[in-house]
C-alpha cells in the first residue's frame, strides 16, 4: 500500500534584529506562495534565540509589517525565546547517544582555523576526546561524521562533507545560549514542517540541519533556497549594509517587485492592482520552477520588473 502523503506545511522564521527589508519580503512570499500553491499550512516563528542580537519592538514590527502586506498565517506565531526547554532535552538525547561533547576552545584559539564555505573556522576536533587538563568546557558540539547529500529544489544537487569541509559544530553557545542550528531542527520538527523555502544565504546551514535531524530521529525536510537580493555593492541586503526598511514602501509595489525578483513575471495590468488582486494573480501563477538559480541578483527598483536576465532552475 503505497503511503499517504504528508500535508506540506511551510514556515517563514525571521530574526527580530530590525525591520523586514526587501529580502525579507522576498523570503517571506515565496514560502508562503509555495505552501498555499500545495494547499498546505504556513507557519510564523520568530527566531529570537539569539537574545543579544535582538533589538526591542523589532519582532512586533515584524508581525504588523507581515499584516500590512496581507500575509496570513496558521496559528499563533512561535517565539523560540521560550521554547530552551526543548533545546535542552535534544541536547541531552545527543549527549545520551554520544553525539555531543564538551568544548574549552576559545574563538581567539580557533582564529587560525581554516574557513568554511559560512564564513564560521572548521574545527580541528581539539577536544573530541575530552577538555585538555585545566581547562573548563565553555560549549557544547555536535560530533560530525560522512557527508550530507540532498536535492534542493532552486539551487541542485548539494552535497557536503561535514568532516572536512566543517567539522564538529556548536549547539551550545559558550554563553549559555542554544545555537540556530539545534533550535531550529527542534522547531521545525515540533511544528511538524516539511518544507523550508527560504534565502541561499543558509544553504550552507542545511548539510548540518539535516545531520541534527538524522541524529534525532527526525524526519528530514524538503528544502528550496531562493536567490538573495543584494545592494549595488554586491552585498547581501541587510541591517548591517543599511538595507531600507520595507514599511517604507507602498506594499502592493514592493509585492510585485518580489514577485518579478523571484521569476514570476507579473503583467504590467497589475501596476495600478490592488495588494488582494496581486495576491490572487500570485496564488494562481506561483511557479518554484520559474525561480531564479542565482545565489545573489540585485534587488530591482519597486517598479523595476522583469529582474536581471538569471538562470533558471528546473524545479
Amino acid at each position: 500500500m503505497t503511503p499517504p502523503v504528508q500535508p506540506y506545511v511551510g514556515r517563514f522564521a525571521p530574526s527580530p534584529t530590525g525591520p523586514l527589508h526587501f529580502g525579507s519580503l522576498v523570503a517571506a512570499t515565496g514560502s508562503y506562495l509555495d505552501a498555499r500553491h500545495h494547499g498546505g499550512r504556513w507557519l510564523l516563528r520568530i527566531e529570537d534565540v539569539d537574545a543579544p542580537r535582538c533589538i526591542p519592538g523589532a519582532a512586533e514590527g515584524i508581525l504588523r509589517t507581515l499584516e500590512r502586506f496581507g500575509f496570513e498565517w496558521d496559528g499563533e506565531p512561535v517565539w523560540q525565546s521560550r521554547r530552551t526547554t526543548a533545546y535542552a532535552d535534544a541536547l541531552e538525547r545527543l549527549k545520551a547517544g554520544g553525539h555531543a561533547y564538551a568544548c574549552a576552545c576559545t574563538r581567539r584559539e580557533l582564529a587560525e582555523a581554516p574557513l568554511a564555505r559560512d564564513g564560521s573556522r572548521i574545527y580541528p576536533g581539539t577536544c573530541r576526546n575530552g577538555p585538555p587538563p585545566g581547562r573548563l568546557a565553555r560549549a557544547w558540539r555536535v560530533r560530525v561524521a560522512g557527508s550530507i547529500a540532498f536535492d534542493d529544489a532552486v539551487q541542485g544537487a548539494q552535497e557536503e562533507d561535514l568532516e572536512r569541509e566543517l567539522g564538529d559544530f556548536v549547539v551550545l553557545r559558550a554563553d549559555g545560549l542554544f545555537a540556530y542550528q539545534l533550535a531550529v531542527v527542534v522547531d521545525d520538527a515540533d511544528a511538524g514542517v516539511t518544507h523550508v523555502v527560504r534565502g541561499a544565504d543558509l544553504l550552507d546551514s542545511t548539510g548540518r540541519q539535516r545531520y541534527l535531524q538524522r541524529l534525532l530521529g527526525m524526519a528530514e525536510l524538503h528544502y528550496a533556497h531562493l536567490p538573495l537580493a543584494t545592494n549595488a555593492a554586491g552585498e547581501k541586503l541587510s541591517k548591517q549594509t543599511l538595507a531600507s526598511a520595507i514599511d517604507e514602501q507602498p506594499a502592493a509595489a514592493a509585492l510585485l517587485a518580489a514577485l518579478a525578483f523571484l521569476g514570476q513575471n507579473p503583467p504590467s495590468q497589475l501596476a495600478g492592482a490592488t495588494l488582494a488582486e496581486i495576491w490572487q494573480w500570485a496564488r494562481a501563477h506561483w511557479s518554484l520552477a520559474r525561480v531564479p538559480r542565482r545565489h545573489a541578483i540585485p534587488a530591482p527598483g519597486l517598479q523595476g520588473f522583469p529582474p536581471p536576465t538569471t538562470e533558471k532552475s528546473n524545479g
